[in-house]
């Protein structure tokens, strides 16, 4: 059984024993049980809980909405409401905190639990193996930013219309272009070859791109100095074989 930590914020009483009841039952912890907009964001801080359930309606001045936006900014703790409103504005509303799980609770009066303990399980293993991946992934894209930043060779990296996403500081020093000024720049522009071979790079051609995989190029830097680099450009391809973006690697010749 998994042993995540759960922060639950609900204020109607009866409930919140229900739902700590049902997430112990399920192999939960519940970390903490409290009632406010407030207090979660506190106990957040203070507990750094796996996971929150977060009832919308709260006592205090915060609702759930408010407490779930800031604790998404501060601790990037997921959030999944539990809640009995579901009208339109309330549903925008939450949509802009980005949720893991989205769930609408019953009438405890006719029904045994007011809510349906095998969607909130669901919606948990589902959430937390979400979050999971994605920090990994952060890991991973920090520990290849990181690599990126100290290689002795410049790189520049595109999206799909040739828009800057990524250029190292070796880069910056050869192209007299800052990352904030080239990014969503045309790769063109930032370059700016003189000799006009880059220049003929076609976004939907591959045979292009074989031929320019090796190059040396005369580009004039910000600067407006003409200099020589050499280096390889590879197109990114999606699964089909469709470019989606290029990755140019050079160095001043």
């Amino acid at each position: 059984m998994t042993s995540a930590r759960i922060l639950v914020v609900e204020d109607e009483n009866i409930t919140a024993e229900d739902i700590g009841e049902g997430l112990k039952k399920m192999g939960y912890e519940v970390s903490a049980v409290v009632s406010t907009g407030e207090d979660a964001i506190k106990k957040a801080e203070e507990l750094l809980p796996d996971l929150i359930i977060m009832d919308i309606r709260l006592k205090g001045k915060m609702d759930g909405i408010e407490a779930a936006e800031e604790i998404r900014r501060r601790f990037g703790i997921p959030v999944i409401y539990l809640t009995a409103y579901f009208d339109e504005n309330t549903v925008e509303r939450a949509k802009i905190t980005e949720p893991s799980g989205y769930i609408i609770k019953g009438d405890s009066s006719f029904l045994n639990k007011p809510f349906d303990e095998g969607e909130l399980h669901t919606a948990i293993e589902i959430t937390l193996y979400k979050h999971k991946m994605e920090l990994r992934l952060r890991k991973n894209q920090q520990q290849l930013y990181f690599i990126l930043k100290n290689v002795s060779d410049a790189v520049i990296s595109t999206d799909s219309r040739r828009l800057v996403r990524l250029i190292n500081p070796k880069a910056e020093d050869i192209t007299g272009w800052l990352e904030e000024d080239a990014i969503g720049t045309d790769l063109m522009e930032v370059l700016n070859p003189f000799s006009g071979q880059l220049g003929l790079l076609d976004l939907e051609d591959i045979s292009m791109a074989r031929l320019l995989e090796l190059f040396e190029e005369v580009i004039e830097n910000k600067s407006g100095d003409r200099i020589t680099i050499n280096g390889t450009l590879n197109p990114e391809k999606d699964e089909n074989g469709n470019i989606e973006g290029w990755v140019i690697v050079f160095n001043r010749s």
